[in-house]
């Protein structure tokens, strides 16, 4: 996964001094690790032992349910707040390894985006799938999927993301399904056959990734003239790296990583009270800047400047034609369309 440049089993504390407490052990929050957590600590983790005038330890993870299952059983787990993939929410809140949100306690549902909401988790960041080019070898892009696969207005390879799950979407897009209507498609053997009838007819101009590193390099060399791409690789390439690469939200789709609270955490109340801080948008606003995510607080557009906006999948225009990826669709149906979606790349 893009975000995950991860020093394993890395354990941070603030230096300020510390308040003991009568739990026993310090709250503990578990996020990504790299620039991600790098921007975290400066925006949320700091400025929290600041106001609360209490210490807040970090560790870093790779992701993975069997690493919260195997948490929970052990009796012996030391994490309090977590950020999950989507995925990762709905499979431990079906499991019961979460504690139910008080929303109340952080807010209120209504002071969130509703894509953020859940009775288990509350979002921490939106990032998309998008379009990507090179304006500095094209200087006329595509401007939606149909365009994406047209191959005879717009020559050269494609970087897509090797599996099923949102090639399969994209390509019902591309092929004039509404997003609305894409997952009950989907969910139809003529839906699948729709769906790789499309990708058939751009098979041969398409490269295959397995990193979210790979499509701004590939853009950048040149071996693709359009890419699939995490929305955050290709600003940082602009950022950091020079790059004039435009980005294409059309139909983009997104998803969400979300804070939970594990089950049993002894630390609860101040799991609360660190997610009601980290809610505020206020503090919220202090992230994008520093790294190219949307965030969930209700309140935060209007204080991000607009072109910093305009880069976000969180941006009005965005994310008003956007999918959001079904992750219930994806975890019914995810190894029967692995196993079509490799015999057909084989073949």
């Amino acid at each position: 996964m893009h975000r995950r440049t991860v020093l394993k089993g890395a354990l941070a504390a603030s230096a300020l001094p510390s308040v003991v407490r009568a739990q026993g052990r310090d709250l503990t929050v578990v996020s990504w690790g790299g620039a991600y957590q790098d921007a975290q600590r400066e925006v949320y983790f700091r400025p929290f032992q600041q106001a609360t005038r209490t210490r807040l330890l970090e560790e870093t993870w790779d992701g993975g349910i069997g690493v919260l299952r195997s948490r929970i059983a052990s009796g012996a787990n030391t994490w309090d707040v977590v950020q999950v993939e989507s995925e990762e929410l709905l499979i431990g809140a079906d499991e019961g390894l979460f504690e139910p949100m008080d929303w109340a306690a952080i807010g209120g549902r209504d002071a969130y985006i509703p894509e953020a909401v859940n009775d288990h988790g509350v979002g921490a960041i939106l990032y998309s799938f998008i379009i990507a080019y090179d304006r500095a070898r094209m200087a006329t892009g595509p401007t939606n999927w149909a365009d994406f696969f047209d191959t005879a207005r717009f020559p050269g390879k494609r970087g897509m993301r090797k599996g099923p799950k949102t090639t399969l979407e994209m390509a019902l897009m591309a092929d004039g399904v509404p997003p609305a209507q894409v997952y009950q498609l989907l969910g139809t053997p003529a839906g699948v056959d729709r769906a790789f009838r499309k990708l058939d007819g751009m098979k041969a101009d398409i490269a295959w990734f397995e990193r979210g590193s790979q499509p701004p390099q590939w853009l950048a060399a040149g071996e693709v003239a359009l890419t699939v791409a995490y929305n955050g690789r290709i600003s940082a390439a602009n950022a950091t790296d020079g790059r004039n690469f435009a980005i294409v939200w059309t139909n983009n789709i997104f998803t969400l990583d979300s804070w939970v609270i594990m089950k049993g955490s002894p630390n609860k109340a101040r799991a609360l009270e660190f997610l009601k801080f980290v809610g505020q948008p206020e503090i919220q606003a202090t992230l994008p800047p520093k790294i190219p995510y949307g965030v969930t607080a209700k309140g935060v557009n209007e204080r991000l400047p607009a072109e910093l906006l305009a880069n976000l999948p969180t941006a009005p225009q965005n994310i008003a034609s956007a999918l959001q990826l079904s992750d219930r669709f994806w975890l019914d149906n995810l190894d029967r369309l692995t196993q079509r979606f490799n015999t057909w790349v084989s073949r």
